[in-house]
């Protein structure tokens, strides 16, 4: 079986790589962790956040938006003191000012994901690249829903980060075209 070759041979990213990553999501929860996780990741490398993954769940109180949204200073410096998440404390403020603008998206535009898939008309872009090379760390979409959330007063979400949303998310399906996974997302909503 072909698959992208970022995984290398580490079973955890083989197994997010396989089930997971570039699978068109449709659920606000599922988007709300990945900006938390992608906004993390900033300056660090994924398998780190992979590994730190569950910490983030019980940390984030499942990534409960609402939930987040409230969270105050005994909740900062609880986050501050938790080894299971990356303890850093821009981040940490970040991910509740996130979670604000988070839900007024969704007032807005009655889910995140309603707010997300509009950008693309609700289909996934087909990334077609040949090799890991070709794949680009953002691109004009990118920069346009970076820009836009920027003005929307979300932080931590550069252009970089936000591509690396709709890549975990499937809005762009950056799984090189010789992957297993390419194939089986083609065409996918």
């Amino acid at each position: 079986m072909t698959r992208c070759p970022w995984p290398a041979d580490n079973d955890l990213m083989i197994r997010y790589h396989d089930a997971e990553w570039g699978t068109p999501v449709h659920d606000d929860l599922v988007h709300f962790e990945f900006l938390i996780l992608e906004s993390a990741q900033a300056g660090l490398n994924w398998l780190t956040i992979l590994k730190k993954r569950e910490g983030y769940r019980a940390a984030y109180r499942g990534f409960d938006a609402k939930r987040v949204a409230r969270f105050g200073a005994r909740d900062v410096e609880r986050l501050l003191k938790d080894p299971g998440i990356v303890r850093n404390r821009a981040k940490i403020a970040s991910s509740i000012n996130n979670a604000k603008r988070f839900l007024e998206v969704q007032n807005e535009f009655g889910s995140f994901d309603g707010y997300i898939w509009k950008w693309v008309n609700g289909r996934p872009l087909p990334g077609n690249r040949k090799t890991l090379s070709e794949i680009p760390p953002r691109s004009p979409l990118s920069d346009a829903v970076s820009k836009d959330l920027k003005e929307r007063g979300f932080t931590f979400v550069g252009s970089t980060i936000v591509y690396a949303h709709l890549q975990a998310t499937g809005i762009v399906n950056d799984h090189i075209m010789g992957c297993f996974r390419w194939r089986e997302l083609k065409g996918s909503r």
